[in-house]
């Protein structure tokens, strides 16, 4: 049985990735300080899948505390996760998320070097990419982030290419990822931003439990259908799948650092968003139209080609599902984890 790390697994897309990593046949340790994140996922994670991954809490610019789990859970993978992700707060406050997220991916390199483990998939964003010239978005697209947050991810995406273009015996898959939503059908897992909610869904979600009064929507004149924003929403139990497909690609990439999109292939306006998410949840969902926000582009959506020609991996679940599974979960947790303490 191959065992994985999983940093940060106790987060959002981490903690769902765990569950498939388990049912696949991993055996799984996650590494997470827990900062943003709750180790109740773990604990429901393990219930869903049959077995509790191993908790380690540190931070992986822990140097040395990332040498001692490295030394016990001696995986034969990482999959990186870890990292500060709000872009307003990365446009608020550059210098934190660059320490943070650079540093965090420097030490984790640097130790797994030592180790001799020189197998990663990095959770990686479509922030890259910035403003698209065309679309939908390949990854061959120019990369020109619009926030300190994108460039931190991409700025890891070069850091992981060049430690494989200096040592051939290293592998990695980067993944660019969309608009993750959703929850396990389960509901025992789920998205519990802090704070105000910097997306849409889990903004929506929060006025459904009567978190919020209303949503804010940025933006009713753009050149859409609708003339509200399209984004590419993927479920995050498809995200998942798609970071076991990478996994299992590492065997074949020796010396290689594959980039992969992960979509759907297409866009849903902000208002089909609403639309769907009053079908699944029953409620009126009242919204504010505003102007628009600063950096919002009109339309992103992927080209996942790639990722289906090579991982032999697509996306298979519809908005109705995501906004089904996600209100599965937070109208169980109306307050997130915290509703379980």
């Amino acid at each position: 049985m191959a065992t994985v790390l999983v940093t940060g697994g106790a987060g959002y897309i981490g903690s769902h990735t765990c569950v498939a990593l388990i049912e696949a046949g991993y055996e799984v340790a996650v590494l997470d300080s827990l900062a943003n994140s709750s180790a109740a996922a773990i604990d429901a994670a393990g219930e869903i899948a049959g077995h509790r991954p191993r908790l380690y809490i540190a931070d992986c610019r822990d140097e040395s505390a990332l040498e001692k789990v490295m030394a016990d859970v001696r995986p034969d993978a990482v999959l990186h996760f870890a990292g500060l992700k709000s872009v307003p707060d990365s446009v608020a406050d550059p210098l934190r998320y660059y320490r943070h997220n650079l540093d965090s991916a420097a030490v984790l390199l640097a130790v797994m070097e030592r180790s001799g483990v020189r197998r990663i998939v990095f959770s990686s964003s479509a922030t890259v990419y910035g403003e698209p010239d065309d679309l939908p978005v390949a990854e061959t697209a120019s990369t020109r982030p619009a926030n300190p947050y994108g460039w931190t991810k991409l700025l890891i995406e070069q850091m992981i290419a060049d430690v494989v273009r200096a040592d051939p015996r290293w592998s990695a898959a980067l993944l660019r990822y969309f608009n993750p939503v959703g929850a396990h059908p389960s509901g025992l897992i789920g998205e519990d931003p802090e704070g105000i909610p910097g997306n849409l869904m889990p903004y929506l979600l929060q006025v459904a439990v009567g978190r919020r009064s209303h949503l804010p929507l940025y933006g009713t004149d753009y050149p859409t259908s609708d003339g509200t924003t399209l984004r590419d929403y993927i479920h995050v139990m498809d995200l998942a799948d798609g970071h076991l497909a990478a996994l299992k690609h590492l065997d074949s990439a020796v010396g290689q650092a594959h980039v992969f999109n992960l979509g759907t292939g297409r866009g849903a306006s902000v208002l089909e968003v609403i639309a769907a998410m009053r079908e699944a949840t029953g409620h009126r969902l009242p919204y504010e139209a505003l102007d628009r926000r600063p950096g919002d582009v009109p339309e992103l959506w992927a080209d996942p080609a790639r990722a289906r020609q090579e991982l032999g991996w697509s996306a298979s679940r519809s908005l109705a599902e995501m906004c089904r599974d996600a209100w599965s979960w937070q109208s169980t947790h109306p307050q997130g984890y915290r509703s379980q303490t």
